[in-house]
């Protein structure tokens, strides 16, 4: 009976020991399988100065703003250029793109923009060049009153028809919060976009999130984490600023913008979006959401300033969703800034450029190293075959990656990279546990066959 229990201890000791092994042997070969790869920075490219003839906006560049008037993607990909006279259209059509005959050349409608703005500011108003009707759109929201939608009005008519008025619901905000939620004591925002100067690290996010000096935590810790501090912030004027890391560093998957559901997209390079692209925002209220690209160089009148120069989409938004990314096939395109209604009834939102902030606070957009071909100066993608060439209705956020810190499974457990070291460790106790069991065996068969043999010839 007492050797039957040593047999079962014995091969059980074996058959963990073997496991054990298995184990190990997965968590470290998944492990180095699933290892991120490392991060890199890349320039931005506005996807403006590809070779004439690629691209609608190479396109408007050479031939003017005096015989163009703005280019926009069509429903099959190819670039649209408006354009005034009979000979820009035969240019453009020789280049590939599609030719659009208009009343008005774009020096006409930045020059009907440049008289609105000299106008007296009305807080809720914006405006906004619409390249594909070939008109300037003003619109004015629930808060201004009847006596300044008089006085716009009055303006507006003096420039000419091609200047449109219309009312719009809701009220013209900034959008507090967002992706992925930061604190301070002055509210709620969101991470927009990881980078950094070579040295340090930072969130790229929107300016009217917090002055300068503001000290932001993580509200996904239980103990409100210090994340930073904005050290740079511009608003109104622009709408961006710049977090700098508590401890200089982004960390792991800084190049992965959250989408809900422990689920990110993996960002990969920066450009300028196109008019008719379709785009994708993320905010921390209202998820991910999707819609086109109406507008460029937009301006709004916030009540707090007046902003210039953004992107103008129909992408609902809500209260919080401010700083979230707005992106489109892993390309980084701006940040959430402000707008109107919600994501029940729609509205009008609007975004900084992400390009223009970068170049301004001289940061690059950090991405994995494969995404950069391994060279910090590989240009990231723009305007190209992988971003407005893409039809719309084929665009989509970009590859999928998991969120660091969500995903708390088994399997996410096995597979972190962390995870390399402890299945070396398991390895290495198995095979102490494995030798053992033999050797125990070895030294039990040896004593019982000189029991045996002593009885055999004692």
């Amino acid at each position: 009976m007492r050797h039957a229990r040593r047999r079962v201890v014995r091969r059980g000791t074996q058959l963990a020991a073997v496991g054990g092994l298995l184990l190990g042997g997965a968590m470290v070969t998944t492990a180095m399988a699933s290892e991120t790869p490392g991060t890199s920075a890349v320039p931005f490219s506005s996807g403006s100065a590809t070779e004439a003839g690629n691209t609608g906006a190479a396109l408007v560049a050479k031939l003017g703003t005096a015989r163009t008037a703005g280019s926009w993607i069509g429903a099959d990909g190819r670039p649209v250029v408006a354009v005034t006279d009979a000979e820009a259209a035969a240019a453009v059509k020789r280049a590939g793109a599609e030719p659009k005959m208009v009343s008005h050349s774009m020096n006409e409608l930045k020059a009907a923009t440049a008289t609105l703005k000299a106008a007296p500011r009305v807080a809720g108003t914006a405006w906004a060049v619409d390249y594909k009707t070939n008109r300037v759109m003003v619109e004015a929201d629930s808060t201004v009153s009847a006596s300044d939608w008089s006085d716009l009005s009055r303006v507006a008519t003096g420039i000419g028809s091609f200047v449109q008025m219309q009312r719009s619901e809701g009220k013209f905000t900034t959008r507090l919060n967002g992706a992925q939620p930061i604190l301070s004591t002055g509210g709620r925002c969101s991470a927009g976009f990881n980078v950094t100067n070579g040295t340090t690290d930072f969130i790229l996010t929107a300016g009217h999130c917090g002055p300068a000096n503001t000290i932001w935590f993580d509200e996904g810790q239980g103990n409100n984490q210090q994340v930073g501090t904005t050290i740079d912030t511009q608003f109104p004027g622009n709408d961006f600023s710049l977090i700098q890391y508590a401890n200089g560093k982004a960390g792991d998957n800084a190049d992965v913008v959250a989408i809900g559901n422990g689920q990110g997209v993996r960002i990969t390079g920066a450009a300028d979006p196109t008019v008719g692209e379709k785009v994708f925002r993320s905010g921390s209220t209202s998820g991910l959401h999707d819609g086109t690209v109406t507008a460029l160089n937009a301006t709004v009148n916030y009540p707090e300033g007046t902003v210039t120069g953004l992107i103008q989409t129909n992408v609902c938004a809500e209260p919080g969703d401010s700083g979230g990314p707005l992106f489109s096939n892993g390309i980084a395109l701006g940040m959430t800034s402000g707008g109107s209604g919600d994501c029940t009834t729609g509205g009008v939102t609007f975004f900084q450029p992400v390009t223009r902030a970068m170049a301004a606070l001289n940061v690059q957009l950090i991405v994995t190293k494969q995404a950069a071909g391994g060279q910090a100066a590989t240009p990231a993608p723009s305007a190209s075959a992988n971003h407005s060439a893409i039809a719309p209705s084929a665009a989509s956020p970009g590859s999928s990656a998991p969120v660091t810190g969500d995903d708390t499974s088994l399997i996410a457990r096995l597979t972190d990279t962390r995870n390399v070291g402890p299945g070396l460790l398991v390895i290495g106790g198995s095979l102490i546990a494995l030798v053992g069991a033999r050797y125990i065996r070895a030294e039990q068969d040896r004593k019982a066959y000189q029991r045996y043999y002593s009885a055999t010839w004692g």
